[in-house]
């Protein structure tokens, strides 16, 4: 009796098994870096939809500060627009450095906006101001944490795609690059809440 069909046979169906498991595993990783960014990408928005408030409530004080008002809002409209780009592809690498680009920018007219309010006791003093104040804070908190988690699912998907066998036929199976790294040029802008001190 003749085995090396069997044989054969038998090795092809190891290889399929291989592949197919490979091929799962390298979309589900994909597809849970994803759902991390969408978590981003929600906290991301919430921050955006609590600037200009922040912005219209600071109006009213800091009337001889609009060149200063104008930018956090022009830095916003930036890096929502980063966002936007972004969570259409997350694993695209150019979208995601759009996006640390204006989130750096954006920490940036923050940083200016908090130190120019040191300069207005009653903006300071502010109910509204505060709330809006510890929002902020909340969600600067909440953008680190998802981050993160983006970040790890991110190194995940990137370890797996890099290791044998998936290294061989990744590129195959619709997995030719690395996914990016959610990274900011001011690594102590969002690691750490802007501070906004009333």
């Amino acid at each position: 009796m003749d085995y090396t069909w069997i044989i054969i046979l038998g090795l092809l169906l190891l290889v399929a098994f291989l592949l197919i498991a490979t091929y799962n595993r390298l979309v589900k990783l994909k597809n849970r870096f994803k759902n991390a960014f969408a978590q981003i990408e929600v906290q991301l928005k919430r921050r955006y939809d609590l600037i200009p408030n922040l912005v219209e409530t600071a109006k009213g004080y800091m009337s001889h500060e609009r060149d200063t008002l104008e930018a956090v809002i022009q830095a916003r409209n930036q890096a929502s627009a980063g966002l936007q780009k972004a969570a259409g592809d997350p694993g695209n690498a150019a979208a995601i450095q759009q996006l640390s680009q204006g989130e750096s920018a954006l920490g940036g007219a923050l940083g200016r906006f908090n130190m120019l309010m040191e300069a207005y006791p009653d903006l300071k003093a502010s109910q509204n101001m505060q709330q809006l104040s510890e929002e902020l804070t909340s969600t600067e908190n909440r953008v680190a944490f998802a981050r993160q988690a983006f970040n790890d699912a991110v190194m995940e998907y990137n370890t797996a795609r890099q290791s044998f066998p998936a290294v061989v036929v990744a590129g195959m199976l619709g997995h030719a690059s690395d996914a990016s790294l959610l990274e900011f040029a001011d690594s102590e802008q969002i690691q750490a809440a802007p501070k906004v001190s009333f």
